[in-house]
């Protein structure tokens, strides 16, 4: 998720993108979904709570600045968290949104399974609940998930180490890769995994890659707090045990700061660069990327997803239902919650230029 210039040209793809439906492979037609849980409107100053997850990416600290600039642009009261200190930390957060009287939650979890307290005080208190890019499990209490199609995200990422695999190693018909993804109390983590993975299983069935670690579930290959550091010394034990007399071709990484850290371990070791891919389009990615270095990052734009989540909140303050274009995919383990998703965009070197056009701070990193 990154950042395109003004919020006037964000809110106005925002509302493009709603009237087109785009939902990123998966979804359906754009519909009017209808919740349990939506408010019957509410005075237009309202506090709108947002709990945030801990700062491990750039995106969510863009998102903290977005919330807060854009809802009171829009009239309202943000109360906008982060929870540093763990799920502990956003649950005593939510509780005390909910008894500062917030109207809506927006709620970035830090494990989605672990709130169900919090959100049936909400409910109780007639408050909507919007999971915001992770899904909220587990629980009933939940109206709305805002997101980009994270299936969607996995599959351009297998598809990306294979495009890379080819263009970078073409003189090899087999590749030796590994595997990783998130943090497992992230619900995104699995569902990125499965994705890349629907695209990787077939070809390390029929030979075509092979891990030669066998680390291939994705228990195996989490990355416990999405940490740099838990990445690249999982990746040091991994070299040392498997690639001494071997070469590692390509590394399926979730996203850019695991991704740059997986990359740390490779020079570290001495060993030829590999295809590696990623996800956010962090500064120092990109970076990398345009030197020739990591293959590919996925362009998530937290303008356009916070956008989105006010729009929300407005369609509820003035007593009407949000609008959502998927009613089938995210089954939370109680109920498949409506959702609004927004399709992701592979960037490779290729098109890192035109992807990043209107971006004041990746766009002249692609010039030339």
């Amino acid at each position: 998720m990154k950042k395109f210039a003004k919020a006037a040209i964000v809110l106005a793809a925002a509302g493009a993108l709603a009237l087109t439906g785009c939902g990123g492979g998966r979804t359906e037609a754009t519909t009017s979904g209808s919740a349990s849980g939506a408010a019957a409107g509410f005075e237009a100053n309202a506090v709108i709570g947002v709990a945030m997850p801990q700062k491990t990416s750039e995106n969510w600290v863009l998102a903290e600045q977005l919330f807060n600039d854009q809802l009171t642009a829009a009239g309202f009261q943000p109360s906008v968290q982060f929870a540093n200190g763990g799920v502990t930390e956003q649950q005593n957060q939510i509780q005390a949104m909910i008894e500062k009287g917030a109207k809506v939650l927006i709620v970035g979890a830090i494990d989605g399974s672990q709130l169900g307290t919090q959100l049936a005080a909400a409910k109780q208190a007639g408050i909507t609940v919007i999971a915001y890019d992770r899904l909220l499990t587990n629980t009933p209490d939940v109206d709305y998930y805002v997101a980009f199609d994270n299936y969607k995200v996995g599959v351009l990422q297998g598809t990306a180490l294979l495009d890379g695999l080819k263009a970078r190693k073409g003189d090899k018909s087999k590749w030796n890769i590994e595997l990783m993804a998130g943090s497992p109390d992230d619900n995104n983590a699995k569902v990125f995994f499965d994705g890349a993975m629907s695209v990787l299983q077939p070809k390390i069935d029929d030979g075509t890659l092979t891990v030669l670690s066998k680390q291939t579930s994705f228990e195996q290959v989490v990355t416990q707090g999405w940490k740099a550091e838990n990445a690249q010394k999982r990746f040091d034990t991994i070299l040392s045990g498997f690639y001494q007399k071997a070469d590692l071709d390509g590394i399926l990484s979730p996203n850019d700061t695991l991704a740059r850290a997986a990359m740390a371990s490779v020079d570290a070791a001495g060993k030829p660069l590999p295809v590696v891919t990623g996800q956010d389009s962090e500064v120092e990615s990109v970076k990398s990327i345009m030197a020739g270095k990591q293959y590919s990052t996925i362009f998530k734009d937290t303008n356009l997803l916070v956008a989105q989540s006010i729009k929300m909140v407005q369609a509820l303050q003035k007593g009407g239902t949000p609008e959502v274009n998927d009613t089938k995919s995210y089954d939370n383990g109680v109920k498949v919650v409506p959702s609004y998703l927004i399709a992701p965009v592979i960037v490779t070197k290729d098109n890192a230029a035109e992807v990043y056009a209107n971006d004041k701070t990746l766009g002249p990193l692609t010039k030339g």
